[in-house]
Formats: structure tokens, C-alpha cells, sequence
């Protein structure tokens, strides 16, 4: 009865530790967040839709297509935000380094523009590939062998060349730009740059941005990517009233942990493993607010095209309005949310009466008030964080797999050998 007894508690045992591992490894597979996938090379025959990581980092050009659909373009229902217009009649001023018209995407995109740094120039070459990955953000065509494809494709790029082979341009030629932009008539300026040296509130750049927007141009620029620290700064033009400042979102809608935050952010875009056209053909990826901007620029396009008749302010109102907010009231790292091309292109048609107004608590869920943007993370991310305690406890779990099998086995032996001690005694007996 003693040895039988023992048989039974050691197989209790057993079996519970057996459970406990098992629920264990479940909670450790299916409770922590999918690890990154490596980049697609291409689309599968079980998924016409194939998701891509897109972070190998490689910018030269030209370079090879990059096959599957970039994650910043999964969340988007095309057939919806499209069914009215996909941005035709509609003109968006790309100051940067020039905009590339021989990429097969953008041959049809891009009209010819100008170049202040030469005055010679057309603004349809680009030796620096910075100003060709945000004009494809904005309205590359649709091409076969790639998901790619620009938020509004039949708006139309006026490239303006105001930065060198360096990406670097100045005040004065960035004004310049701007007058030439006002003299084209385009609808929209996206200017992916700044500057953080303080400005006065009467500076050229200033009274260059206030003749744009009383010829009715909604302009939008980048926030800056110098947000590591958390230290609130300004960043001109995106700090001027007026301008929609754009800052870089993630996968989870969290600011980037580059992207600067402050009062110039008056909205977020997707600005991490951002895919776009670069000079020649082919595709990159990259980060920053500087692809922000190009992102929010498209949906603007869809909104002026869908809605002629809207002012610039009804447009920058209207995006903020409907973006999808992590916070009741506005917020220094995301502005009033992550721009939503499904809620700006939807609704009644009412243009805006004035600027977005805070959320009422009873309107935004019984959690929303406890939403909190993502804090500033020099070293590990939340996400990193939570994938590396799915990884303990999925080790943890196969270990001690591993030891109620090493236990299970030592118990038989043990039982073995005192099954035959006690029969031996018997006999003896």
C-alpha cells in the first residue's frame, strides 16, 4: 500500500506539473506579441494582401521593388477612401530636394516645378532621394509587382528643389519656395524640414507661410525628429499658426520615439518602416516625420478633392476632428491623434464651424481617460519589453518542460528499483 500510495502521489504530481507547464507555454506563445517578421520577398499564394516589416534600412537607389504591402497602407480600406475621388484636380507643392519623374510611379504624378537653388532646374531631378520618398507617399500610381501606392493617387506634385544633394536648405531659399508654390496655385504645401533656431514672429519664413494660406494653401510640415530627449521644442514652419505640424506614429499609434514633441504637433502619422519611391525605380524604407507629413499631405488631398469648396482651415480642422485620438483633449506628442483616412473621408459633408474640441468623457469609452500616450524611450520600448517577457516566459515554459520529463523519468527509475528492493525483501521475508 506504501509503494502504491507513493505510485499515486508522484503521478498527481506529475500530471499537475504537467498541466502547469502546459497552460504556461500556451500563455508565453499566444499571450505575447508577434515577433517582427523578416521583410517579404514578395506575395504568397495563400495571401494576396502580404504584410511587410520593411526594416532592412537600405536607402540607395535605384533599387529593386519592394513586392508586399507596407503595414502603413494595411490599415486601409482603399475601395472606401477611394470610392469618391483618389485625389483628382489636386495640386501639392513638394519643397524638398525634387521629386524624381522618371520612377515608373511617378511619371504621370509629377508635373515640372521649379528650383531655387539653381534657377535653372525644374525640380524633377533628385540626387538626395529624400524629396522623391515623400512625393510617393503622397500620390505614386499604382504599379504591378508591389503594394505600394500613394495615399491619394491622381493628385498631381509640383516638386520645388530647395535642398542641396545634402538635404540642407536655408530660410531664405525655403521662402523662396514657398512664392513659387503661391504662384503655381496648388492646394497644398508639404514641406518635410525645419528649423529650430527661434524665429520671430515676423519673420520672412512667417509672412512667407501667411501669404500662402490667404491665397487658401493648406501647409503641412514635419515635426522634427528630435524627440529622443522629451524636450518640447519649436520647429519651424511646423511651429507657425496655422501650419498642420505632423509628428511620426508607430504600429500601436504611440508617438516615435524620434519624433518631437510640443506645441508645434498638431496631428501624427505613420513615420516608422515607411516605405516609398526612390529615384529611378524601385522602393525604400525609411523613418521620420519628414514621411509623417507626406501621409497626412495624401489624406489631405482626398479631403480638398472630395470637398472643393472647404476653405484650408475647414481641411486642417476637419483632419484633426476625425483623427483617432489616444486622449480627450490634445496632446504634445500626437497633436489630436493619428490621422484617419476612413473617418476624414466619411461623414455628412458639413465642413467644421471651428477647431477641434476636446472629447467628452461619455463619448470616448468608459477607458478613455486613463489612455495614455507612450512616454519617451531612450532604451527599451514597451513593445520590446513585452516581447522579451513573452520570450522568459516561453523559455521558462519549455525548461520546465524539460524538467518534469527529467523528473518523470528519474521517478520510474526510482520506482523501478524500489519495486524490486521490496519484492527482494519479501521473498527474504
Amino acid at each position: 500500500m506504501g509503494h502504491r500510495a507513493t505510485g499515486q502521489r508522484a503521478g498527481r504530481l506529475r500530471r499537475s506539473a504537467r498541466t502547469a507547464v502546459i497552460t504556461l507555454c500556451v500563455t508565453g506563445l499566444f499571450g505575447a506579441p508577434v515577433l517582427p517578421a523578416q521583410a517579404d520577398e514578395g506575395p504568397s499564394a495563400q495571401d494576396d494582401n502580404p504584410g511587410t516589416v520593411l526594416n532592412n534600412g537600405e536607402c540607395d537607389f535605384p533599387a529593386d521593388p519592394i513586392a508586399g504591402t507596407p503595414w502603413a497602407l494595411q490599415r486601409l480600406l482603399f475601395d472606401q477612401i477611394w470610392e469618391e475621388t483618389k485625389g483628382k484636380g489636386v495640386e501639392i507643392a513638394v519643397i524638398d530636394s525634387g521629386t524624381d519623374n522618371q520612377h515608373p510611379q511617378l511619371k504621370s504624378a509629377v508635373s515640372k516645378g521649379r528650383d531655387v537653388i539653381t534657377k535653372k532646374g525644374d525640380g524633377t531631378s533628385d540626387q538626395a532621394g529624400h524629396g522623391t520618398k515623400v512625393g510617393g507617399i503622397i500620390a505614386a500610381r499604382p504599379a504591378g509587382g508591389t503594394g505600394f501606392v500613394g495615399i491619394a493617387p491622381e493628385a498631381t506634385l509640383f516638386p520645388i528643389r530647395q535642398n542641396d544633394n545634402e538635404v540642407k536648405g536655408t530660410v531664405k531659399t525655403m521662402v523662396q519656395a514657398i512664392d513659387a508654390a503661391i504662384s503655381r496655385k496648388v492646394d497644398i504645401i508639404n514641406i518635410s524640414q525645419g528649423t529650430s533656431a527661434q524665429l520671430a514672429d515676423d519673420s520672412p519664413l512667417h509672412r512667407a507661410v501667411a501669404r500662402a494660406q490667404r491665397a487658401n494653401i493648406l501647409v503641412i510640415a514635419s515635426a522634427g525628429n528630435d524627440g529622443a530627449s522629451g524636450e518640447e521644442k519649436d520647429n519651424f514652419p511646423a511651429s507657425i499658426p496655422g501650419v498642420l505640424g505632423v509628428a511620426a506614429s508607430d504600429r500601436n499609434n504611440e508617438r516615435a520615439g524620434f519624433s518631437q514633441s510640443g506645441e508645434a504637433v498638431d496631428i501624427a502619422a505613420p513615420g516608422v518602416d515607411i516605405v516609398s519611391t526612390v529615384p529611378g525605380a524601385g522602393h525604400c524604407v525609411d523613418n521620420g516625420t519628414s514621411f509623417a507629413a507626406p501621409y497626412v499631405a495624401g489624406v489631405a488631398a482626398l479631403v480638398r478633392a472630395k470637398y472643393p469648396k472647404w476653405d484650408y482651415k475647414q481641411v486642417s480642422w476637419h483632419l484633426q476632428e476625425t483623427a483617432d485620438r489616444v486622449s480627450l483633449n490634445r496632446d504634445k506628442n500626437v497633436g489630436w491623434g493619428v490621422v484617419d483616412p476612413m473617418a476624414a473621408l466619411g461623414g455628412d459633408g458639413e465642413p467644421p464651424a471651428g477647431p477641434p474640441a476636446p472629447d467628452k468623457a461619455e463619448n470616448t469609452g468608459v477607458n478613455a481617460d486613463n489612455i495614455l500616450p507612450a512616454p519617451v524611450v531612450l532604451g527599451e520600448t514597451p513593445q520590446e519589453r513585452r516581447v522579451r517577457y513573452g520570450l522568459y516566459i516561453f523559455t521558462g515554459g519549455v525548461l520546465g518542460v524539460a524538467v518534469v520529463v527529467g523528473t518523470s523519468i528519474a521517478i520510474r527509475d526510482w520506482r523501478r528499483k524500489t519495486s524490486h528492493n521490496l519484492h527482494g525483501e519479501a521473498i527474504n521475508g
